[in-house]
């Protein structure tokens, strides 16, 4: 098989190369392994490291985001006839030698995409802000309530994906993309398995590309979330919210109902007559959105496997 390793980068000329130098060369049932390194719109001399150290690179000309860089790996990647892809960052965080170890499982076949887990075996808990540490538990929770699964960590960026998977994803957030997968590849039953590996919790250089402001790093992700929970229970999430609604009105109308049985009369709660009857409305138009959003959802999945099916055969027949 062809493993291909994608680096993501954005201004970081002082790790790429040793990243690139510390990529494994011989890993047991891979045949080739390619070095692809993806310059966000580095203002440094990041893409020409890279390039004296014989990867492939790839450059935005402006900082377009993370999400779009790591789309913009999976499509190269594909071009150049990946079996599997390895995704990552340049800032030596993850360690390239551990590739070996996070590919195992689709090497051997039995998953689809594989992440690495930060704090799964407390062992390797890396050293990190509290409120990142919270953060990322929480979105665990967030992730695991949407998909019904157990995943421990939901936000690390070093992953790999088999070819059939990178063909079955479609990802659509620009700021970033990790949350984001585990919501379309569970939707799409892509076996998923985590590996848990060292990882450095601060960076030796520089801050966080993404993570460097926890609170816009949350409402971004969390808006990345909710349109993809949006998308994948389309019901649920719009029949939830109108359901909320009418049971607004109901409280509404069943309060002024006993206040009128005491007092005789619906003074001073007369105006609940109007909000209650608007939240009806309201939440009945909700759960008729979330009936025509589940059918729009199953013309989606349709569309999407006669996607998958159109991408398989134009980079099969590519090889």
């Amino acid at each position: 098989m062809k493993l291909v390793v994608n680096i993501l980068a954005y201004n970081e000329e002082k790790t790429v190369g040793q990243v690139i130098d510390l990529v494994p060369r011989s890993i047991s049932g891979i045949r080739e392994v390619m070095i692809e390194v993806i310059d966000d719109g580095s203002t440094d001399r990041t893409a020409a490291i890279a390039s004296e150290k014989g990867a492939y690179v790839v450059k935005h000309h402006t900082n377009k985001g993370v999400g779009v860089a790591f789309s913009t790996g999976v499509l190269e990647a594909l071009k150049q006839h990946a079996d599997i892809v390895v995704n990552m960052d340049a800032d030596m965080q993850f360690d390239p030698r551990d590739i070996p170890k996070l590919i195992e499982p689709i090497v051997k076949k039995y998953a689809g995409f594989v992440t690495c887990t930060r704090f799964k075996d407390p062992a390797l808990m890396p050293e990190m802000p509290g409120i990142k540490i919270w953060g990322n538990r929480l979105v665990v929770k967030i992730i695991n309530y949407i998909t019904k699964q157990h995943f421990s960590d939901v936000s690390c960026g070093f992953r790999a994906f088999s070819h059939d998977t990178l063909l079955r994803l479609n990802l659509f957030g620009d700021f970033t993309y990790t949350q984001e997968t585990f919501i379309d590849l569970v939707q799409k039953k892509v076996i998923i398995a985590e590996v848990p590996l060292k990882v450095r919790g601060v960076r030796e250089f520089g801050r966080s590309k993404v993570a460097n402001n926890v609170i816009s790093y949350g409402v971004r992700s969390l808006i990345i979330m909710i349109r993809a929970m949006r998308d994948f229970k389309p019901l649920k999430f719009f029949g939830g919210i109108g359901i909320s609604v009418m049971a607004l009105g109901v409280f509404s109308y069943g309060f002024l109902f006993i206040h009128w049985l005491i007092a005789q009369r619906t003074w001073p709660f007369a105006s609940l007559l109007i909000i209650g009857g608007g939240m009806l409305i309201v939440g009945f138009l909700l759960i008729v959105l979330a009936l025509i959003a589940d059918m729009l959802g199953r013309i989606k999945r349709i569309e999407e496997e006669s996607l998958y099916y159109n991408k398989r055969t134009i980079y099969n027949n590519q090889k």
